[in-house]
């Protein structure tokens, strides 16, 4: 059994107003900065025997906080990075929800593809691969993985056993860690969407 610690990178200047995507260059704001160090307060006594994170720096800077305490290496895997966005990347979230093709977004995701992007389908089978990939080398390790929003909710939708379509009623914030257990006997879903509080317990989400 795998025990994976799936973890949101957090706060950016724009987190919730803009569409990232794989933009280069976003990175944590100060309040992301002291979510990370939180975060690796928090996961210190789990016996991390792994880290991974998506590529991206504001996955990478969360990650590294628990790096320097574990003294573990952060290994990157394409697989656990943001939706490829296409056409949409960067533009304003505002904007975005007036389109007609949000509400396909929203209520019929499995049937999306972002112009010029991935489709949520692929988005959700690549970030399977990733977990199979880290299952496979860690077959009793305890394993943080630092990904983002979509794909840690895509995730949790398909080990949970639910439609692709429903994976939107899932709350993955910033700064979160869930808690899954992969094996033989199937996969299990612990926590879901905690937050830990500023002495790195984990605190119950707040309004």
């Amino acid at each position: 059994m795998t025990v994976l610690f799936l973890v949101r990178h957090g706060l950016t200047a724009d987190t919730g107003r803009r569409l990232y995507g794989r933009t280069a260059g976003v990175h944590l704001d100060a309040r992301g900065t002291e979510q990370a160090r939180t975060i690796a307060q928090h996961l210190t006594g789990a016996r991390i025997t792994a880290i991974y994170s998506s590529p991206l720096e504001r996955c990478r800077e969360t990650a590294a906080p628990l790096a320097e305490l574990t003294g573990l290496p952060v290994k990157h895997m394409r697989e656990l990075q943001e939706a490829d966005c296409g056409d949409w990347t960067g533009r304003p979230l505002r904007q975005l929800a007036r389109m007609k093709a949000w509400r396909t977004v929203q209520q019929n995701p499995s049937q999306f593809r972002f112009p010029a992007g991935e489709s949520f389908v692929q988005i959700q089978a690549r970030v399977l691969e990733a977990v199979d990939r880290i299952r496979a080398s860690h077959p009793r390790g305890t394993v943080a993985v630092f990904s983002h929003g979509d794909p840690i909710r895509l995730l949790v939708s398909s080990l949970a056993g639910a439609h692709l379509d429903g994976f939107q009623r899932i709350a993955i914030d910033p700064g979160s860690v869930s808690t899954v257990f992969v094996g033989d006997g199937g996969p299990r879903i612990q926590r879901l969407n905690v937050i830990p509080d500023d002495a790195g317990r984990a605190g119950k989400l707040r309004g």
